[in-house]
């Protein structure tokens, strides 16, 4: 779990470079919150949001089997997995990220994402502009 959280922070420090203060953020300690028009079970830690770009970094997690809607967006985003296992459909290849895995999801490319594991999936999020959700199907 020490890797996951230095990877985090790694990652969070790097992209943050507008950030006034530190951030610091643990799982187990994280206020986590369930927002409004969120899928069930699905619950976040907003880390810091950027007022000029729209840039925004989350802590997310989401019950296991959980089937993301096919979706685009307008931003690049980076994904760090902390627990679980998550699927990645591009076209017809599947790769599938463990603890520690990375992923780049560039501006536009439909993303076809599932929680596979038995326990919930949680990861960091990153995306370099304002977040915006774009039907994929």
């Amino acid at each position: 779990m020490k890797l996951y959280a230095l990877l985090l922070l790694t990652a969070a420090l790097l992209l943050s470079q507008t950030a006034s203060k530190p951030i610091l953020a643990n799982l187990s300690t994280s206020k986590w919150v369930h927002d409004a028009g969120d899928p069930p079970g699905s619950e976040n830690v907003v880390l810091r949001e950027d007022s000029q770009s729209g840039a925004l970094e989350l802590l997310v997690r989401y019950p296991a089997g959980h089937v993301f809607r096919p979706h685009w967006h307008s931003v690049n985003e980076r994904i760090i997995l902390l627990e679980g296992r998550l699927s990645l459909k591009q076209d017809a290849a599947e790769t599938f990220l463990d603890p520690g895995g990375y992923a780049y999801l560039p501006a536009r490319v439909v993303q076809r994402l599932s929680c596979v594991s038995k326990t919930p999936c949680a990861f960091y999020v990153y995306w370099d502009g304002k977040l915006d959700f774009h039907n994929g199907e």
